[in-house]
């Protein structure tokens, strides 16, 4: 690819139903890539922290322009398949409808062939399938790789971001488990998962992926990835090159404006798309050396991007600690299971946090709070507003305690004691 191309990078998750836009308080806000319907086109992008969508461009290492998708043109299809604006096809011909814009169409370009994974390649990649904000018709699917033999499980945080509910399809043997959030680097883009069976015991006997942490990637290396491409809960491998080391892509928040940057890369010549986040990346020799995270999208040949697994799996070290840091969540964080209401220009009011809404059966519900009221004080500090809010709930655990001063409708003020939840991933 040449530096004057200007490709579009986008993460590799899958978004089911559109996002809902609003606050949840005491949650890591974000999601995967919010894509319409699963197998469809790149609209909103989501990486890191935060809901980020629409950016409009960022920069590589090299300096080149990596515009960010917008969900405007460029179908990309599978060979012989169109799609719509946007739209992806599976790589075997076969189309899923993007939403929305003109008709465009694609094919898999120079980089290589895409197949089916076989049995061997299967062994120790997963697939994951999320809920996301409680609502059960909203899904995000990625993938992962499994660690240990004890189902430890290491995915992208934005694969798994916003969820609440995680499901994790063993592929070589085709068994489905719940997940449990073991710990996230959201800057880091680093999720592990702890596997667990019907009982909510830790499964033990699975085959696990090998890591190579002794060997040094380079440019021209021959290299494969494992993933579930387009959401389809079905294994493809895509083979290609390594075109670049130690590169950075940025992007934006769609919310603050700010930008997180992902950096130390592995750059691909290697047709990954929608639903790859968080697969292996495989040397020649069948090792680990990358999670694969984001992709371009806008040519006709696909550059893609992985998190050097030696950086990956010092995160996971450092979760496994379990200290918690700026960066670093550990298990879920507190949750007060409230929406914030947003002015007509997109801000919160002043003097209070409004209330836009809150979620059955969680605490701010169980205290009497309902859309309206207008949240005044924690513990008796005063909030004038979400971002108070939110750095009073995440600096609690799940299961504290705190006292709620509001006001309602009326004007009429209450105070309630709840008890902080477990808030999605």
């Amino acid at each position: 690819m040449s530096l004057n191309e200007e490709p579009r990078i986008s993460p590799l998750g899958i978004r089911q139903a559109p996002r809902r836009r609003k606050v949840l308080i005491g949650v890591a806000i974000g999601a995967a890539a919010v894509l319409g319907a699963v197998g469809t086109g790149v609209g909103t992008i989501a990486m890191m922290r935060g809901v980020y969508s629409l950016a409009s461009s960022s920069t590589s290492s090299s300096g080149q322009t990596l515009t960010l998708p917008n969900g405007t043109g460029n179908g990309f299809g599978g060979t012989g398949g169109t799609g719509s604006s946007g739209g992806f096809g599976n790589g075997f011909g076969q189309v899923a409808p993007g939403t929305g814009g003109s008709t465009g169409s694609g094919s898999i370009g120079t980089n290589a062939a895409v197949t089916p994974a076989t049995d061997d390649q299967k062994v120790g990649v997963v697939t994951i399938l999320t809920t996301v904000d409680y609502n059960d018709q909203s899904k995000a699917a990625g993938t992962g790789m499994i660690m240990t033999s004890g189902g430890l499980v290491l995915t992208n945080n934005h694969v798994i971001d916003n969820s609440t509910s995680i499901a994790v399809t063993v592929e070589s043997t085709g068994t489905t488990y719940t997940a449990v959030l073991v710990g996230t680097d959201s800057t880091n883009d680093v999720a592990v998962l702890q596997l667990v069976d019907s009982s909510g015991r830790d499964v033990t006997g699975l085959q696990t992926v090998k890591f190579d942490t002794n060997g040094t990637t380079a440019v021209g290396d021959s290299i494969y990835s494992v993933g579930n491409a387009e959401g389809t809960g079905d294994l493809v491998t895509a083979v290609g090159t390594v075109s670049a080391t130690n590169e950075s892509i940025k992007v934006g928040n769609e919310y603050t404006g700010a930008t997180e940057s992902l950096t130390g890369l592995i750059r691909l010549a290697s047709t990954v798309v929608s639903g790859d986040s968080g697969g292996p990346l495989f040397d020649g020799q069948g090792e680990v050396i990358g999670i694969v995270t984001a992709a371009s999208s806008g040519s006709a040949t696909v550059v893609g991007y992985a998190i050097d697994i030696d950086a990956a799996l010092a995160v996971v070290k450092q979760i496994e600690t379990g200290t918690k840091t700026s960066t670093v969540q550990i298990g879920y964080p507190a949750f007060l299971g409230v929406q914030i209401a947003r002015a007509s220009g997109g801000t919160t009011t002043t003097g209070g946090v409004p209330v836009g809404g809150v979620f059955a059966g969680l605490p701010a519900a169980t205290v009497g709070l309902v859309a309206g009221d207008t949240i005044t004080a924690i513990d008796g500090t005063p909030v004038a507003d979400a971002a108070a809010l939110t750095a009073i709930v995440a600096a609690h655990s799940a299961g504290d305690q705190v006292v709620i001063t509001w006001t309602d409708a009326a004007g009429a003020g209450h105070t309630g004691t709840a008890t902080l939840a477990d808030g999605p991933a």
